[in-house]
């Protein structure tokens, strides 16, 4: 539970990054390993996650990559996932390793035999005194034997107690891994996204070196012709050299954001791929905290998981304190026996046993004392569970609406910012005033653009984390991005 918080906690990290990055000049996505906020690689669970094993050759055309095909190819090859899903076969043995003693134990042996017998170190030493003729050393003989052996225990409310903490535990293990699952969609997820928004950045930055070039050349022709001072071409390369930086900086940017997700979902790291999917925006529907509260009891694989948990701690109690109860079972053995295989006789064996036990050194008490307090734990971490899961739900109402909001002022901000450059360009081209303001407006449009990407994936992210708040990230993903 603690590593799922750090896991929400570095993937929000990630979008505060991107809504600050125009004022801490930072790149999203790329967020600082120390001296700040814990980034996406710093907790263990995100090392899983992050990791993967690489399957497939490398092809010499780029790969065209879904949103699809990264979620499936996430959800084969995750490190997180492919470790999620051992545990739960181990969680299986176990269960079976619990089970074993209570099913019946049938076995087979066949010996041939060869004996040679002290009787005096048996304690036949004074019948010899008696019958001096009485022989203390016989053998060597031999004979044969082939036998059936049946067992099974009749009642044993220890063992059948310890069976079923086992299949809760074997519950909570598949619970668990389903929770992975939903963990993959949204790191998967959350790393489409960045990439998508890198490549945004690419393009825009791509624009506003196209912008800059061309008012550059319009400062030239201006002084060229003697209509505008030699500053403002000075003015007007500076901007170009920044812009061109810019580019410079989001490309790399853009292509370590695909070799973070290649590394999630197992895609060689040496295959060129390219994104077919573009960030979408559908306004929010009304949403009511209850029912989406209700949904996520319902629905979170963790907070079953932790609910099985306190069913099998409750299990492990019961068979504590069964410990001193008595037990039942019964024996028996069926073979043939004698000197060579022409002179065997069959035999048997049968007996029911019924162990009391007496005194153990309170061992059942002391067991008991220990499941009693894993109980306990267990409870309180259901309950402090069902508080988490009302506020990652509530933080993701939240979160969405302002981003909505976010994305609703951004756009408009953008029409805005493009109408001040086209104006202060005109005002230029006049030769009202200097470039300054066609320096300034060209620098609002670009953090305009830059605040529209980051709000628009805030958003989608948002909507994201929502649905693993609900426990539906997979399913509200493929609804969401139209996926089947």
């Amino acid at each position: 539970m603690n590593r799922r918080r750090k896991m929400i906690a570095a993937v929000l990290c990630i979008a505060s990054a991107a809504v600050d990055a125009s004022a801490q000049n930072i790149i999203p996505g790329q967020i600082p390993i120390s001296g700040g906020s814990p980034g996406l690689q710093e907790t263990s669970l995100q090392n899983q996650t992050l990791g993967s094993v690489p399957t497939g050759t490398l092809s010499p055309q780029p790969v065209p990559l879904s949103l699809a095909d990264a979620i499936e190819r996430g959800l084969r090859q995750n490190l997180g996932l492919l470790v999620s899903e051992d545990a739960q076969l181990s969680a299986h043995g176990e269960l079976w390793q619990a089970r074993s003693p209570l099913l019946p134990d049938v076995s087979a042996r066949v010996s041939e035999n060869a004996l040679k017998v002290n009787l005096a170190a048996e304690g036949f030493s004074k019948v010899a005194s008696l019958f001096p003729s009485f022989p203390l050393l016989i053998g060597p003989f031999g004979y044969f034997d082939a036998r059936v052996v049946f067992s099974q225990s009749l009642m044993d409310f220890h063992l059948l107690a310890a069976e079923r903490s086992s299949q809760q535990n074997a519950a909570a293990a598949k619970l668990t891994y389903q929770d992975m699952r939903e963990t993959v969609v949204l790191v998967v997820g959350a790393a489409y996204l960045q990439n998508i928004a890198a490549a945004a950045r690419v393009d825009t930055a791509d624009a506003q070196v196209q912008t800059a070039q061309a008012l550059y050349n319009q400062a030239m022709d201006m002084k060229t012709v003697g209509v505008s001072a030699g500053i403002d071409v000075l003015r007007a390369q500076v901007e170009l050299q920044s812009q061109r930086q810019q580019l410079i900086a989001a490309r790399n940017d853009l292509a370590k954001q695909k070799l973070a997700l290649a590394r999630m979902i197992g895609l060689p790291l040496g295959q060129v791929f390219t994104l077919t999917e573009k960030i979408p925006y559908e306004a929010p529907e009304p949403i009511t905290v209850e029912e989406t509260l209700q949904e996520a009891l319902k629905s979170r694989a963790d907070f079953q998981a932790a609910l099985s948990q306190v069913r099998a701690a409750e299990q492990t109690l019961r068979a504590a304190t069964a410990e001193h109860l008595p037990s039942l079972s019964i024996y028996a053995d069926y073979g043939e026996i004698g000197p060579t295989l022409s002179t065997v006789r069959g035999t048997f064996t049968t007996f029911a046993a019924l162990s009391i036990p007496i005194f153990t050194g309170n061992r059942a008490h002391g067991d008991a004392q220990v499941a009693q307090a894993e109980l306990n734990r267990s409870r309180q971490q259901v309950e402090n569970l069902r508080a988490q899961v009302e506020q990652d739900v509530r933080d993701g109402l939240l979160d969405l609406q302002a981003a909505a909001d976010q994305v609703t002022v951004a756009m408009s901000n953008v029409d805005l910012a493009q109408q001040t450059l086209t104006q202060a360009r005109d005002r230029f081209a006049s030769g009202a005033t200097d470039n300054i303001e066609v320096v300034q407006a060209q620098e609002a449009v670009a953090s305009a653009n830059e605040s529209y990407i980051s709000s628009l994936y805030a958003y989608n992210l948002a909507r994201v984390e929502l649905a693993r708040a609900t426990g539906s990230a997979e399913h509200g993903f493929r609804q969401y991005w139209k996926v089947k």
